[in-house]
């Protein structure tokens, strides 16, 4: 039981605001990527590492930065890496070549991940158990908003005052938001003062990125190229001296203890399935309407508004019934609703039906509102609040990955069932026109993508069945040793 702070709502608030501007920034690049690229007179590949250096760093940051979190105090650690993420985006605003833009983004992505990291230890460290769902449904509501807004807005600033105004914008909410931070948060006590695992940093930081950069490349390259498969090799090695350094250093980066709870191994399993199978829903669909249907850019974002939309009224209500009937069976029925939803996906046509693509989107969102805030509590509150960083940095680099492997196995599906179609140049450059033969082929690869995904969710429902009777033994057990003790 977590002892409520007076001030809660306040840094309910502050943390949904800063978690709202993060990703905000994150989808708002993409709108300016065309005249950043016009400007800086760099080539598109570059262009696109503005994108991929924010991702990378901020991926391989969340463990470490949750690791710092708990060493050194969750304010300490957010407020750093919120300062860093505003300064960064000064920079991101004066950039004047490629090279500085790509090194301010990957500034970017550290202050992010050092902030974002810290968000739901603290939220778990200020309310009690039975709020923390409704908690994590408020502020599951700033990353739809900044999703929702991002695009809109970045499309609007780039058309008055240029690309550089997407990031001068940002600067006074960011300075805003830190003030806020200093007075509302409260210092987190801390152990004793710990060495930083810097080889568990390098290891697990390096397989990571090779990892990533493989996930992105593997299309381009080949899969079975040498390129891809020494990346996916280094990889393993990296990733095996991780394991190996993290059982013999004194102050790990992570605690493998971790990995023997069964509740937070089994919730980080039904994370990675839940996410590679949301995350394939816009990437297949865009491919659908761009690729076959030949829509816009702006008809196929004004379609996935449905995507977003529930979410904002079904978070907080998630987060509440979570509170009130547990999380498994929110995680249940999410997991349950989502695959169905992407089996309805799978049996698009060849013309095109508005409402055969907002129906399930619909459902989709409502049951993601419904879900991740409890999954999200699931995971977390079954770690120590010691390890709240630790645990939170791999759950959040966790999510990151799977958001990468599931592009990468949508476009691997796809390409697999059109193989006489380039999947990859009609991703990133939509618009080329399909006979009549091609166009069915493709779509029927594109339903068959979704039907392959929607499996993910049957596993996450299985693990989440697991999950459910572990508790139930824990629940069972403690009842006993409670008899005992009253007897």
């Amino acid at each position: 039981m977590f002892a409520v702070k007076p001030n809660k709502w306040a840094v309910l608030s502050v943390i949904t605001f800063v978690s709202f501007i993060s990703n905000l920034d994150a989808t708002i690049v993409v709108i300016g990527l065309q005249p950043i690229v016009k400007d800086l007179q760099i080539p598109i590949a570059t262009g696109m590492w503005t994108i991929t250096a924010f991702f990378i760093t901020n991926t391989v940051f969340l463990l470490p930065s949750g690791r710092w979190s708990d060493m050194f105090g969750t304010k300490k650690i957010f407020l750093w890496g919120f300062g860093l993420f505003t300064f960064a985006t000064v920079l991101c605003g004066l950039a004047n070549s490629g090279s500085s833009l790509i090194a301010a983004r990957l500034l970017q992505g550290v202050g992010a991940a050092m902030a974002m990291a810290t968000t739901t230890p603290i939220l778990m460290r200020t309310f009690p158990s039975s709020q923390l769902g409704f908690a994590l449904g408020i502020n599951n509501i700033s990353w739809v908003t900044g999703s929702l807004i991002g695009p809109v807005l970045g499309g609007a600033l780039v058309g008055e005052f240029g690309w550089r105004s997407i990031f001068f914008v940002i600067v006074p909410f960011g300075i805003i938001s830190l003030i806020a931070a200093v007075f509302v948060l409260e210092s987190s006590r801390t152990g004793e003062r710990e060495k930083t695992d810097w080889l568990g940093i390098m290891t697990f930081g390096s397989g990571l990125v090779a990892f990533l950069v493989a996930l992105s490349e593997g299309t381009a390259l080949g899969w079975a190229s040498a390129g891809t498969i020494g990346l996916f090799a280094a990889t393993l090695i990296f990733w095996s001296l991780f394991g190996y350094i993290e059982r013999k250093v004194q102050y790990p980066l992570f605690h493998l203890s971790l990995l023997r709870n069964q509740r937070y191994t089994i919730g980080l399993g039904i994370t990675m399935s839940y996410c590679i199978g949301y995350f394939s829903v816009t990437i297949l669909l865009t491919l659908y309407l761009q690729g076959a249907q030949h829509l816009s850019s702006l008809e196929t974002g004004l379609l996935l508004i449905p995507l977003s939309v529930p979410q904002l009224f079904t978070g907080p209500i998630g987060g509440k019934l979570a509170d009130r009937f547990g999380t498994v069976n929110m995680i249940l029925l999410g997991s349950f609703l989502i695959g169905v939803s992407l089996l309805l996906l799978g049996q698009l046509g060849t013309q095109l039906s508005n409402m055969a693509v907002i129906v399930p989107l619909l459902i989709i969102s409502a049951a993601t509102g419904l879900s991740w805030p409890s999954l999200a509590k699931a995971v977390l509150s079954a770690a120590p609040l010691e390890q709240a960083g630790s645990a939170s940095g791999m759950f959040g680099t966790i999510y990151n990955m799977c958001r990468a492997m599931s592009q990468a196995l949508v476009l691997l599906v796809v390409q697999l069932g059109s193989t006489s179609i380039n999947v990859t140049k009609m991703f990133s450059e939509p618009g080329a026109i399909l006979d009549a033969n091609s166009k069915s082929v493709f779509i029927k690869s594109t339903n068959m993508g979704f039907r392959f995904f929607a499996l993910f969710l049957a596993i996450s429902l299985v693990l989440g069945l697991f999950l459910m009777r572990i508790q139930q033994k824990q629940l069972l057990v403690h009842e006993i040793q409670n008899a005992k003790q009253s007897g």
